[in-house]
Formats: structure tokens, sequence, C-alpha cells
């Protein structure tokens, strides 16, 4: 009896002349195959734009196949990690684009990188604070220092992240999203953090449901949970008419 051998990415030409995609990709997940018509044959210097294809040709030109380590799919995402020394991990996430067609952009942590090459950390603390503690996370083995920010850090589990920030106005004075159609989550968080909206304030605007803001709730459930008090009841004397 011969066993099966491991399961391949494969890349290959795209047979159709007309096509602006001129690769071809498949890969193997738990439910079967997904091909894929690509820009390029990896994300080495920018991300690569995808398009699902109606099938694997039957003979197709194989540029390369390479055994693959794993493929799982996490929601709008696959993971994809190849074995082999380089250009060995990527990711492949899908969204909705002008027109609310199905996109899908393949990226590296390389790509990823170079595609937000201005950012820094800032060097200045914001005028109103007096004082501002960095926690960082116990498990993080090597922190950044934080030299140069004009504040203190202090080591702590946190439940998410790696970094945060101690702050007893109880505002929300930094956010992160990650993933695919974030834009107005980071519209809202972009508000919160100008206008310096109160969470107790945040805490009051119900979000529209089932959609993504909802996740707000979350965030404020778990801080109140953290913190042993209800933001509900820190509005004393508001009234809506």
């Amino acid at each position: 009896m011969t066993r099966p051998g491991p399961a391949l990415f494969e890349v290959a030409t795209n047979p159709d002349p007309a096509s602006t995609l001129p690769f071809l990709i498949r890969l193997p997940l738990a439910d079967g195959e997904l091909v894929l018509k690509a820009r390029d044959s990896w994300p080495r210097t920018a991300k690569v734009y995808c398009h699902r294809a109606e099938r694997w040709p039957a003979d197709p030109q194989i540029i390369e196949a390479i055994p693959v380590r794993s493929c799982p799919c996490r929601g709008v995402a696959i993971d994809l990690v190849l074995d082999r020394p380089r250009e060995n991990r990527s990711q492949l996430v899908f969204t909705r684009i002008q027109g609310g067609r199905e996109g899908t952009f393949w990226q590296s942590a390389r790509t990823t990188s170079q595609a937000r090459p201005g950012i820094r950390v800032p060097r200045r603390r914001a005028a109103d604070l007096a004082h501002l503690t960095i926690l960082v996370d116990s498990r993080e083995r090597y922190p950044y220092k934080f030299a140069h920010q004009q504040a203190t850090t202090e080591r702590r589990a946190l439940p998410a992240g790696d970094y945060g920030i101690a702050h007893d106005r109880e505002l929300l004075v930094g956010a992160t999203f990650v993933g695919a159609q974030v834009a107005e989550l980071l519209h809202a968080a972009t508000i919160a953090i100008v206008a310096e909206v109160p969470l107790a304030t945040l805490a009051h605007a119900v979000p529209a449901f089932p959609t993504r803001s909802e996740l707000w709730l979350k965030f404020l459930e778990a801080y109140e949970a953290r913190r042993g008090h209800s933001l509900h009841s820190r509005r004393a004397g508001v009234r809506l008419t």
C-alpha cells in the first residue's frame, strides 16, 4: 500500500492569453482545492491581486510545486506555510472591492511592512498628559524600551496584545484593527480619539446589529470586567431630549 504524498502548493501559467492575471495557483484546503488566478507567482515586492478561477487546467504548465506544511482557513483569510527555507509564509485575504465584487489579496510579512514604510514611533508625549505609563506584556521577550517617548514602562500580563497604555481618564487613546473591511472601525476610533470621547459616553452608543461595529460592545464589556465597575452608571445628569 502506497502512502499519499504531501499536499502541494502549485503555481502554473494561466492558459488564457487574454487574462491580465498570468499565473494560476492551487491551494490544498481541508474541504477541497482552491484555484486562483494571480498577478504574480509570489508576493515578493507588493501584495498580489488574485481572483477565483473556474478550474485547474487538465494539462497545466507547472512553474513550481512545493510541499505544504499547513494551509488553514481562518475566517476571511488563509494562512499558507510552505516546506522550504525561503518565501515560505504568506496569507490570502478575501474581501469585497469596488462594485461589491470579491477580491483576494495575497501578502507576506515583507510586503505588508513595505506597504507602510513611513511609520515611525512618536518621540513626544501628548501635551495634556502629565505622566504616561506604557504597559508591556510580561510574556514579551524582547520589548521596546521607549527611551525617547518621555514615558515609563510597566510589565504586566495583558489580556490582549503586547503593549498598552495606563490612563486614568477613561479615554480611548489608540486602536489597531487588522483584517478586511475595517475602514468603518478605524473611522469610528479616530473620531473617539481625536474628540476625546469618554468610554462612559461610548458605552451608550448602540451599534447597528448585526455588524462588525458590535466589537465596540465587546471591548467595553471587557474593560468593565477588568475595572470592576459599570460604565453605564457614570453619566449622571445626562438627559436625552
